[in-house]
């Protein structure tokens, strides 16, 4: 079994988050949502109804991508605390300092 945390961002790394998650063949994914308004989830406004129509997205892209299961989704590092994943990804990956 392969736990993975996957940090959302903007938008414009879902592709590439997709890619590493499946790259990674995780078996449960948990979905950490980072750079968001503190109340995306409640948030009626157009932005905010968008956020979630894009989170619903992912989480079924994530599912059928990679046959894992989606087991939870996070708004902040916090709810996490206690929880250990053998692979961390961001999508738009970092470049390492040489």
């Amino acid at each position: 079994m392969s736990e993975l945390l996957a940090i959302v961002r903007s938008a414009d790394e879902d592709e590439e988050l997709l890619e590493e998650i499946a790259q990674g063949r995780p078996t449960r994914v948990t979905v950490l949502v980072e750079d968001s308004r503190p109340d995306w989830a409640s948030d009626e406004s157009d932005e905010g109804r968008a956020t979630r129509d894009r989170l619903a997205t992912l989480l079924s892209s994530i599912e059928t991508r990679t046959g894992a299961t989606v087991v939870g989704l996070a708004g902040d590092r916090g709810q996490l605390r206690g929880w250990r994943f053998d692979r961390v990804v961001s999508g738009g990956r970092v470049p390492l300092a040489a």
